[in-house]
């Protein structure tokens, strides 16, 4: 589905969606947090730490603390990886899964509520 819309369109849209993502009363997540949780939900899973930082182009520590950020909040959770105890293996929670509806549900509530 393309979705057309002005670059001021797009803006007021990430304002809009932030705004609201502040001042919700849930917890804040920063963006480079957002953009793990999303690659965690939206792409196939397995996802390690490794793996994370190649695809987000920043280094391990970077990601482990986003995770440890998004661990304590429930959104995702670790574990060894079976076949190879140097791996962490980042699995996926039900609390992560409805935040993650949530985030997609308020975008499209935002962009509904755009003037055209």
């Amino acid at each position: 589905m393309a979705v057309e819309m002005r670059p001021s369109q797009a803006l007021k849209l990430l304002n809009d969606f932030a705004f609201t993502l502040v001042t919700d009363g849930e917890p804040d997540l920063s963006a480079r947090q957002l953009a793990v949780l999303l690659t965690i939900y939206l792409e196939p899973p397995p996802h390690t730490v490794r793996g994370l930082a190649a695809k987000l182009k920043v280094t391990k520590p970077v990601i482990t603390r986003a995770l440890d950020s998004m661990g304590k909040l429930g959104l995702v959770s670790r574990r060894r990886d079976d076949a190879d105890r140097r791996n962490v293996v980042i699995q996926r929670t039900a609390k992560g899964a409805l935040a993650v509806e949530r985030l997609g549900d308020l975008l499209v509530a935002k962009a509904k509520a755009l003037p055209r």
